[in-house]
């Protein structure tokens, strides 16, 4: 199978997930600006969408969406213990929880990567964002991870796009159980290995 990716993009959530389970990939860097793989290839011919990640399977059907394939890959090694079993309540609240950070965290940051979005919509998106961590900064204050005390697909998605914040000046130091996440996920030799892989080193974004 083959991951594309771009280094610290949301893509680093099913890298984990992948390293986690122990699932063989093979990685293919994209140039998202110019909509290029690492060998020139046009991305755009590949995943119509034009984002990452996208995972390739061996009889060449694309997956995409993170949430997809960080489920798709925990349920090929489901001893991994990342995933709840399908038809499960468990699975359903971590499918609650991705599109959580889907919806609420993840494309609220978006605007703030984009060099015209307008103050008054970068203080309002930073503004929410402090509303939407403040449940699962509750959350965490409870427990380690977000499904309670095993590492999951979950907070691999959480661990990647909360990375962004300082990049973009979201002050999260208020969030003390999340502060402490992120360090207990950086931690984890799976992190440290996909972090190492996408050049991205110990304290890169």
């Amino acid at each position: 199978m083959k991951l594309y990716y771009s280094p610290g993009a949301c893509s680093l959530a099913p890298h984990i997930v992948a390293l986690e389970a122990g699932v063989s990939l093979t990685l293919d860097k994209v140039d998202l600006k110019e909509k290029k793989t690492a060998d020139g290839r046009d991305y755009l011919a590949i995943n119509p969408k034009g984002y990452v990640p996208a995972l390739e399977l061996d009889s060449g059907e694309l997956l995409t969406e993170g949430p997809a394939i960080d489920q798709y890959l925990a349920d090929l090694k489901p001893e991994s213990g990342l995933a709840a079993a399908n038809g499960t309540m468990a699975r359903y609240q971590l499918q609650s929880l991705l599109n959580y950070i889907t919806s609420e965290i993840h494309k609220t940051y978006s605007p703030l990567f984009a060099p015209d979005t307008p103050e008054a919509t970068v203080a309002n998106r930073k503004a929410y964002l402090q509303k939407r961590y403040a449940f699962l900064d509750a959350i965490l204050a409870r427990q380690p991870w977000l499904m309670g005390e095993r590492f999951g697909v979950a907070d691999a998605y959480l661990f990647t796009v909360t990375r962004w914040a300082k990049a973009v000046q979201v002050d999260l130091s208020a969030f003390t159980a999340l502060a402490d996440f992120q360090k207990r996920a950086q931690e984890r030799p799976a992190v440290q290995a996909a972090l190492q892989a996408e050049g991205l080193g110990h304290h890169a974004r």
